[in-house]
C-alpha cells in the first residue's frame, strides 16, 4: 500500500481527497490539525510521529524533518543503490505529498502583527517536503494546490493520459509556490530591517500572482495578463471590486490606475473630487460640493477627450451624478460607494465597468500618501522607485517648502486654486501644465517635449473648450528653464503660478513674473510623471 503524506493549512477538499486515496488503497500519513480534520471525517490516518518513531518537538517546529520522511520522498526507483538503501534501513517510499503552507502573507497583512508572530508563521517543514517531492516528481506526486486534487485522482484511476505532463506541471507549480512564499517572507523581513534606511533594497524578491488573463495587451496583437503583488494582501488596483460590466482590459487598468492617482490627494475631504482620465492622464479634474457638480466642472475642461474615458470620484456617487455619467460614453466609473438609484442607472449601460475601491486601493488619506515601490520594465531589467508622495491641498500653504518668490503674494482665492493645481499636476504626464480656476482644471498640457509647448497646449485647450483663462492659476510639474513659457501664460491672462523652482534662471523667470504683475510660488519639489 503506497503512502501519501498530507499536511495542509488550507483544508479545502482535503478530507474528500484523503478518502478517495484510501478507497484506492493508499495509507495516509499526517500531522497535527490535518490529522484531526481527517479523523473527524472518519478517514484512517497514521500520525507522523508514529511513522518516524520520533515525537514532534520544539512545540511542533520539528515533526517532518526526519530521514524516514525525506528518504521516502527522494529515493529514485530507477537507481538500484537508492532502493537498496531503503531496504537496508527499513524505510518506506512516500509517493504523494499534499502540502500547503502556513498563512504567512495573511498573518503579516494584519495591522497588529508582531515580528514574533510573523516568525512563527514561517513554514520550514512544508516547503522542504514540497521541494523534495517536486525534485523527485517522476516518482512522487507533489501537490500544493487543492484545485489539483481531482486531476491527480483521474490519473490514478487511469482516466487521464497526461501523467508525465501533469507530474511536471505540478512540480513547476510547487517551485513557483515556494519561491513566492520565500519572496513574501524576504520582503516582510527586508521592510522590517529597512525602516529608516535611505536606501532601496539591494535585492527585490518579486512574487506576482496572476489574477486575470486579458483579451489582449495595448493592441490586439499583444498578449496581456494582470498580476498582483503576491507578497501582501491586495492593495491598489487589485483591491477594486467590479460591480458590473464586461471584463477590464489592459488599457482600462492603466487608466483606472491613473484615475486613482489623480483622486488620491482629495480623499477624505468635505467636497467631492472628480477625475476624468484618458490615456492614463486627466483630461479634467475638479472639486465640487456634490459629485454632480464636480463631474460637470471636470467635464467642461475637455468634453471631447472625455469620450471613452475612465471617470473617478473621491466620494460616493449620487443619482444626479450617475445620470450625468450615463449620458456620456465612458469605459469605467469608480467611486468608494454608490447610491442605490445611482447603481440602477449605471447598470443600465450594459458594458460600463462599475468599480468600487476601498482604502486598500487608494491608500490612507494622510498628509502625504505613499503606497510603496513602483516598477517599470525596460529591456533587460526593471526600474524601481518609491511611489510618489501626493500633496493634499489643505496642507499646501502651510508646507515649509512652499514660498512666494515674487513681489506680489497670492490672494486667498489664488492660494486655494494654487493648492488644488499643485495636487492636480502631479497626476498629469510630463511635461505637465495645468490651468485652474475655481478649483477645476480649465486647460491641460500633457506629454510635451518642451515646457513652453505644454503651456501653449493648455491655453489652446482652454480656448477650444470656451473657458476663460483670465485670472486663472498655472501649475508646472518642473521648473521653467526660460521665461518664454511664463510669457505665454501671462499673455493668456494667467495671474498666478506654482512651480518647483530650482532653475539657474529662476531669477530671470521671477523677474518676468513681476513684470507681468503675476504672483509665483516655489514648492522645492519636482513631480515628473513620465
Amino acid at each position: 500500500m503506497p503512502y501519501a503524506l498530507l499536511s495542509v493549512s488550507d483544508k479545502t477538499g482535503i478530507a474528500q481527497f484523503a478518502g478517495e486515496l484510501v478507497e484506492r488503497g493508499w495509507q495516509i500519513l499526517s500531522t497535527g490539525g490535518t490529522a484531526q480534520a481527517l479523523r473527524a471525517a472518519d478517514v484512517p490516518v497514521t500520525p507522523i510521529a508514529e511513522f518516524t518513531g520520533f515525537p514532534e518537538i520544539l512545540g511542533g517546529r520539528v515533526k517532518t524533518l526526519h530521514p524516514r520522511i525525506h528518504a521516502g520522498l527522494l529515493a529514485r526507483m530507477t537507481v538500484p543503490r537508492d532502493t537498496e538503501e531503503l531496504d537496508r534501513h527499513g524505510l518506506s517510499r512516500i509517493e504523494l505529498v499534499a502540502v500547503n503552507l502556513y498563512p504567512f502573507r495573511e498573518t503579516v497583512a494584519q495591522a497588529d502583527t508582531t515580528l514574533a508572530l510573523a516568525l512563527d508563521q514561517i513554514d520550514i517543514g512544508g516547503p522542504t517536503m514540497l521541494r523534495a517531492a517536486a525534485k523527485n516528481h517522476a516518482f512522487v506526486w507533489a501537490v500544493c494546490d487543492p484545485a489539483d486534487y481531482s486531476q491527480v485522482i483521474e490519473v490514478l484511476d487511469g482516466t487521464c493520459e497526461v501523467e508525465t505532463e501533469l507530474r511536471r506541471s505540478l512540480a513547476a507549480k510547487v517551485f513557483s509556490h515556494t519561491s513566492a512564499y520565500d519572496a513574501a517572507v524576504g520582503g516582510y523581513l527586508g521592510a522590517q530591517s529597512a525602516n529608516g534606511s535611505p536606501d532601496l533594497p539591494a535585492e527585490i524578491l518579486v512574487s506576482l500572482v496572476r489574477t486575470a488573463t486579458l483579451r489582449y495587451g495595448e493592441n490586439p496583437d499583444q498578449r496581456g495578463t494582470f498580476y498582483r503583488d503576491g507578497s501582501r494582501a491586495p492593495f491598489g488596483v487589485p483591491a477594486l471590486q467590479q460591480l458590473h460590466g464586461k471584463e477590464l482590459s489592459y488599457n482600462n487598468l492603466l487608466d483606472v490606475d491613473g484615475a486613482m492617482l489623480a483622486l488620491r490627494p482629495y480623499l477624505g475631504g468635505d467636497r467631492t473630487a472628480c477625475a476624468i482620465v484618458k490615456h492614463t492622464t486627466p483630461c479634467g479634474l475638479a472639486l465640487g460640493k456634490t459629485p454632480a457638480e464636480a463631474f460637470q466642472k471636470a467635464l467642461a475642461c475637455d468634453p471631447v477627450s472625455a469620450f471613452g474615458s475612465v471617470v473617478g470620484f473621491s466620494r460616493p456617487i449620487t443619482e444626479a451624478a450617475a445620470e450625468l455619467v450615463a449620458s456620456l460614453f465612458v469605459e469605467c466609473v469608480l467611486a468608494p460607494g454608490y447610491a442605490e438609484g445611482a447603481l440602477r442607472i449605471l447598470r443600465g449601460k450594459k458594458n460600463l465597468r462599475i468599480l468600487q475601491p476601498d482604502d486598500r486601493a487608494f491608500g490612507e488619506p494622510a498628509g502625504h500618501v505613499q503606497v510603496g515601490l513602483e516598477a517599470r520594465g525596460v529591456a533587460g531589467g526593471l526600474l524601481v522607485q518609491e511611489s510618489p508622495n501626493t500633496t493634499r491641498p489643505e496642507n499646501f500653504r502651510t508646507s515649509e517648502d512652499v514660498g512666494v518668490a515674487t513681489q506680489r503674494a497670492p490672494t486667498d482665492s489664488e492660494w486655494a486654486d494654487l493648492a488644488f493645481a499643485w495636487s492636480a499636476v502631479q497626476s498629469v504626464k510630463s511635461n505637465a501644465i495645468v490651468l485652474v480656476a475655481g478649483e477645476a482644471t480649465i486647460g491641460i498640457g500633457a506629454g510635451q517635449m518642451s515646457r513652453v509647448d505644454a503651456v501653449e497646449l493648455a491655453v489652446k485647450k482652454a480656448g477650444k473648450a470656451g473657458l476663460d483663462v483670465t485670472g486663472s492659476v498655472l501649475a508646472s510639474d518642473a521648473f521653467f528653464p526660460f521665461a518664454d513659457g511664463l510669457a505665454v501664460a501671462a499673455a493668456a491672462g494667467v495671474a498666478a503660478v506654482v512651480q518647483p523652482g530650482g532653475s539657474v534662471r529662476d531669477a530671470e523667470v521671477t523677474e518676468a513674473a513681476d513684470d507681468h504683475g503675476m504672483t509665483m510660488v516655489f514648492t522645492g519639489r519636482r513631480t515628473f510623471r513620465h
